[in-house]
């Protein structure tokens, strides 16, 4: 299916990170009508109305060409990524708060939701379907690997890696100095793909 080009948002989970994602949707203005589906509740927290199941995505599509995956558990999370992906309905966006710092040498892969006063360092690498809550630090030169959560407060230490679907809790370090600058910053010369650092967690799930 070929992607719809409109400017509206469908979130996948209507719980408290379906109304986070809203919340950071809305504080970044890039977004037109913004809806929740879920398989569960019949509204989101501040009473929104469901407009489906996550199996209406494809239907939903002609209205929302872009979705973003709001769900703690990252088997989930992934999973329901993946069906996005592989049906082609929609774009999978990552939403960033305009009250993060996220600096310009930062990569972020599809489907990451980065929340208010969080700090992402120099050098450093999300994958796929990432969640960073308020006030989380990521230090240069880090990489979290897919489905990972540093929630609110926690810090990654520099030069580390975060395995895939690993939550850092609340207040928490997270270090394991498993990374080099000269991995990180691999130089890109006369247009030659570069292979990922043999060191590196796979951005891939």
């Amino acid at each position: 299916m070929e992607k719809n080009e409109n400017h509206n948002l469908l979130i996948l989970g209507a719980g408290v990170y379906g109304l986070v994602a809203k919340e950071i949707a809305e504080s970044m203005g890039t977004f037109g009508k913004i809806a929740f589906i879920d398989d569960n509740a019949k509204t989101a927290p501040d009473g929104l109305p469901v407009i489906g199941r996550f199996s209406d995505v494809e239907t939903l599509a002609v209205e929302y060409g872009n979705a973003i995956v709001a769900i703690g558990n990252p088997e989930a999370r992934l999973r329901l990524i993946r069906t996005i992906e592989e049906s082609g309905a929609c774009r999978v966006v990552s939403l960033i708060s305009p009250h993060a710092y996220v600096s310009p040498t930062v990569q972020i892969e599809k489907g990451c939701i980065i929340e208010p006063m969080a700090v992402i360092h120099t050098g450093c690498k999300l994958g796929t379907g990432c969640i960073v809550s308020a006030g989380a630090v990521i230090n240069h030169v880090s990489q979290c690997c897919n489905g990972v959560h540093i929630d609110c407060n926690a810090t990654v230490a520099g030069y580390t890696c975060v395995p895939q679907k690993t939550k850092v809790e609340s207040g928490t370090v997270y270090r394991n100095q498993a990374i080099s600058a000269e991995e990180m910053f691999v130089p890109i010369k006369n247009d030659t793909p570069t292979k990922q650092p043999t060191g590196l967690c796979r951005l891939t799930d």
